[in-house]
């Protein structure tokens, strides 16, 4: 596996939105529509997720800042924390979205710790820039 993914479409870690799952461009194009609505003022920094439950629902999520010393709320763990709020607890993909010229941008360490906690190891996590 390819861990230099750096925004070079090689044709299996980066691959162009044209040739993906339809179902994978729904759940992107999901994440870049809510990271409208991101409310980033401090880092200026907008991100948009989208969490595919098992049953098929697209549950979006997007980054809230505020100005407290504690974690912001990120669009990954908006996103699950909306989905269990709404009933739902297993899912199927998830799509982060946002902008680095030359990069890509996953989840942090705390969103990661949440992924592990209610999702499948093996659940995919695509990223992808808007």
């Amino acid at each position: 596996m390819n861990n230099n993914v750096n925004g070079v479409v090689d044709g299996e870690s980066v691959v162009e939105f044209s040739t993906i799952d339809p179902k994978v461009q729904e759940l992107i194009n999901a994440a870049i529509k809510v990271r409208n609505n991101a409310y980033c003022p401090y880092s200026n920094f907008a991100v948009g997720a989208a969490l595919r439950t098992k049953t098929g629902e697209i549950i979006t999520g997007c980054n809230v800042e505020n100005g407290t010393f504690a974690p912001s709320v990120c669009a990954e763990r908006n996103a699950i924390c909306k989905a269990i709020s709404e009933g739902f607890r297993e899912y199927e993909a998830l799509a982060v979205v946002a902008y680095q010229e030359t990069e890509f941008t996953s989840p942090c360490g705390t969103c990661r710790q949440t992924l592990s906690e209610f999702c499948n190891k093996n659940m995919p996590v695509y990223l992808a820039k808007p």
